[in-house]
């Protein structure tokens, strides 16, 4: 009656745990680098408020990690003004801390620079989880215009072309 599964379909099963495991390893060190970069980039933020430190913050910090651990990747000048960034464009937005661990840094780097509002912003977040977007498919996705189009496509018509259509039936 009921066949036996083979050795290598028992052992696909446990192919696929260990893909499950590793995907969720993953998203958790992914979540938590998320996460670190946008604590630095509060502290960073809050320490450049500081007129004592003001813009010079940045730089002596850069220049602290290229001194002390210059394997550490990400933390030059341009990284650590991408993390203030970061922390400065969502820090007032409700709706989006749920979103932001989800994306990858890249995702995140390709959104804050060819974003224009916060709603595309969104927009581009909620359709990297949704399809699981690689970096390069997101790039593709916007610099194609995509958000454009799909808010033209969700407007209605204008009353003056609703009335042409009517009276043309």
């Amino acid at each position: 009656m009921g066949e036996l599964m083979s050795y290598d379909e028992q052992f696909q099963k446990v192919i696929t745990i260990i893909e499950a495991a590793k995907e969720r390893a993953y998203r958790k060190v992914n979540e938590e680098l998320i996460l670190m970069y946008r604590e630095i980039g509060e502290y960073i933020s809050k320490q450049s408020e500081n007129t004592a430190y003001g813009d010079a913050f940045v730089q002596k910090l850069a220049d602290f990690f290229a001194e002390n651990y210059p394997d550490l990747k990400g933390f030059n000048r341009r990284g650590l003004y991408r993390m203030k960034q970061f922390y400065e464009l969502y820090k007032d937005e409700e709706k989006v801390p749920t979103l932001l661990t989800q994306l990858s840094w890249s995702n995140h780097l390709k959104i804050m620079s060819a974003c224009k509002t916060m709603d595309e912003r969104i927009f581009y977040m909620n359709m990297c989880i949704k399809e699981k977007y690689s970096a390069r498919e997101l790039a593709r996705q916007i610099d194609s215009g995509y958000y454009e189009r799909y808010m033209l496509s969700q407007k209605p018509l204008a009353p003056a072309v609703e009335e042409a259509k009517k009276s043309d039936r």
